[in-house]
Protein backbone atom coordinates (compact mmCIF):
# COMPACT_ATOMS: atom_id res chain seq x y z
CA UNK A 1 0.00 0.00 0.00
CA UNK A 2 1.17 3.13 -0.85
CA UNK A 3 2.23 5.76 2.07
CA UNK A 4 0.05 8.61 1.07
CA UNK A 5 -3.21 5.54 1.24
CA UNK A 6 -4.01 4.76 4.96
CA UNK A 7 -6.95 4.67 7.28
CA UNK A 8 -7.56 7.97 8.20
CA UNK A 9 -9.49 9.58 11.25
CA UNK A 10 -12.31 11.75 10.54
CA UNK A 11 -10.19 14.57 10.22
CA UNK A 12 -6.89 13.71 8.80
CA UNK A 13 -6.40 14.12 4.83
CA UNK A 14 -3.33 12.65 2.58
CA UNK A 15 -2.52 15.71 0.98
CA UNK A 16 -1.45 14.98 -2.65
CA UNK A 17 1.07 16.89 -4.71
CA UNK A 18 -1.00 19.56 -7.03
CA UNK A 19 -1.44 18.28 -9.96
CA UNK A 20 -1.21 21.20 -13.12
CA UNK A 21 -3.52 21.57 -16.18
CA UNK A 22 -2.66 18.91 -18.81
CA UNK A 23 -0.22 17.07 -16.71
CA UNK A 24 -1.47 15.12 -13.55
CA UNK A 25 1.57 13.56 -11.55
CA UNK A 26 0.94 10.24 -11.04
CA UNK A 27 1.21 9.92 -6.79
CA UNK A 28 -1.54 7.20 -6.18
CA UNK A 29 -3.98 10.02 -5.38
CA UNK A 30 -7.29 11.51 -6.75
CA UNK A 31 -6.86 14.76 -8.04
CA UNK A 32 -8.84 18.05 -8.93
CA UNK A 33 -8.31 20.68 -11.49
CA UNK A 34 -9.02 24.33 -11.04
CA UNK A 35 -12.24 24.72 -12.82
CA UNK A 36 -14.00 21.71 -10.91
CA UNK A 37 -12.42 22.80 -7.95
CA UNK A 38 -14.63 26.23 -7.95
CA UNK A 39 -17.80 24.61 -9.36
CA UNK A 40 -17.21 22.28 -5.79
CA UNK A 41 -17.05 25.40 -3.88
CA UNK A 42 -19.67 27.17 -5.99
CA UNK A 43 -21.91 23.63 -4.99
CA UNK A 44 -21.17 23.64 -1.21
CA UNK A 45 -22.09 27.24 -0.94
CA UNK A 46 -25.20 26.76 -2.96
CA UNK A 47 -26.00 23.80 -0.92
CA UNK A 48 -25.27 25.75 2.47
CA UNK A 49 -22.24 23.33 3.20
CA UNK A 50 -19.36 25.60 2.56
CA UNK A 51 -18.74 26.98 6.48
CA UNK A 52 -18.92 23.34 7.88
CA UNK A 53 -15.46 22.08 7.52
CA UNK A 54 -16.98 18.60 8.55
CA UNK A 55 -18.18 17.88 4.76
CA UNK A 56 -15.83 16.80 1.78
CA UNK A 57 -16.77 15.72 -1.56
CA UNK A 58 -17.30 12.01 -1.64
CA UNK A 59 -16.76 10.06 -5.20
CA UNK A 60 -17.19 6.80 -5.96
CA UNK A 61 -17.95 3.61 -9.04
CA UNK A 62 -21.14 1.71 -9.23
CA UNK A 63 -22.19 -1.02 -11.48
CA UNK A 64 -23.75 0.20 -14.11
CA UNK A 65 -23.55 2.32 -17.45
CA UNK A 66 -23.51 1.71 -21.26
CA UNK A 67 -19.56 0.68 -20.62
CA UNK A 68 -20.04 -1.21 -17.30
CA UNK A 69 -18.98 1.11 -14.77
CA UNK A 70 -20.53 4.48 -13.73
CA UNK A 71 -19.26 7.07 -11.61
CA UNK A 72 -21.07 8.96 -8.44
CA UNK A 73 -20.58 12.24 -6.39
CA UNK A 74 -21.65 13.63 -3.58
CA UNK A 75 -20.86 15.93 -0.85
CA UNK A 76 -20.79 13.49 2.89
CA UNK A 77 -19.54 14.44 6.21
CA UNK A 78 -19.24 10.72 7.38
CA UNK A 79 -15.79 9.37 6.90
CA UNK A 80 -16.08 5.00 7.19
CA UNK A 81 -13.19 3.18 8.38
CA UNK A 82 -11.48 2.07 4.92
CA UNK A 83 -12.44 5.02 3.41
CA UNK A 84 -8.97 6.59 1.51
CA UNK A 85 -8.87 10.40 2.07
CA UNK A 86 -6.98 13.04 -0.31
CA UNK A 87 -6.89 16.77 -0.28
CA UNK A 88 -5.91 18.45 -3.41
CA UNK A 89 -5.87 21.58 -3.97
CA UNK A 90 -7.81 22.56 -0.60
CA UNK A 91 -10.42 20.06 -1.50
CA UNK A 92 -10.53 17.06 0.71
CA UNK A 93 -11.78 14.01 -1.62
CA UNK A 94 -12.75 10.88 -0.13
CA UNK A 95 -13.41 7.22 -1.44
CA UNK A 96 -14.14 3.90 -0.15
CA UNK A 97 -11.65 1.19 -0.84
CA UNK A 98 -12.59 -0.46 -3.84
CA UNK A 99 -13.59 2.74 -6.04
CA UNK A 100 -9.60 3.80 -5.29
CA UNK A 101 -9.04 0.81 -7.26
CA UNK A 102 -10.54 2.42 -10.42
CA UNK A 103 -9.92 6.16 -9.76
CA UNK A 104 -6.40 5.61 -9.20
CA UNK A 105 -4.26 8.88 -10.63
CA UNK A 106 -7.81 10.41 -11.71
CA UNK A 107 -8.56 14.07 -12.29
CA UNK A 108 -11.84 15.29 -11.45
CA UNK A 109 -12.75 17.88 -14.29
CA UNK A 110 -15.43 20.58 -15.07
CA UNK A 111 -16.61 21.41 -18.34
CA UNK A 112 -18.86 24.46 -19.14
CA UNK A 113 -18.30 24.74 -22.98
CA UNK A 114 -20.83 24.37 -25.87
CA UNK A 115 -19.97 20.21 -26.05
CA UNK A 116 -21.58 19.96 -23.12
CA UNK A 117 -21.74 21.15 -19.22
CA UNK A 118 -20.85 19.25 -16.10
CA UNK A 119 -18.02 17.10 -14.16
CA UNK A 120 -16.06 14.49 -15.98
CA UNK A 121 -13.34 12.42 -14.65
CA UNK A 122 -9.90 12.24 -16.42
CA UNK A 123 -9.31 8.21 -15.76
CA UNK A 124 -6.18 6.63 -17.24
CA UNK A 125 -7.74 3.76 -16.02
CA UNK A 126 -10.52 3.51 -18.27
CA UNK A 127 -10.00 0.67 -21.05
CA UNK A 128 -13.44 2.87 -23.28
CA UNK A 129 -15.79 4.94 -22.16
CA UNK A 130 -19.07 5.62 -23.36
CA UNK A 131 -20.04 8.87 -25.51
CA UNK A 132 -21.44 10.61 -22.85
CA UNK A 133 -18.51 10.45 -20.35
CA UNK A 134 -20.48 8.90 -17.33
CA UNK A 135 -19.52 5.40 -17.78
CA UNK A 136 -16.68 3.28 -18.19
CA UNK A 137 -14.54 -0.03 -18.43
CA UNK A 138 -11.04 -1.11 -17.42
Amino acid sequence: MNSNVSNLSDNQAVTAPAATAGAVTLDNAIYISDKAKQKVIALMKDAGLADDPSYFLRVGVVGGGCSGLSYKMDFDNEQKPMDQAFEDKGIKIVTDLKSFLYLVNTELEFSDGLNGKGFYFDNPNASRSCGCGESFAV
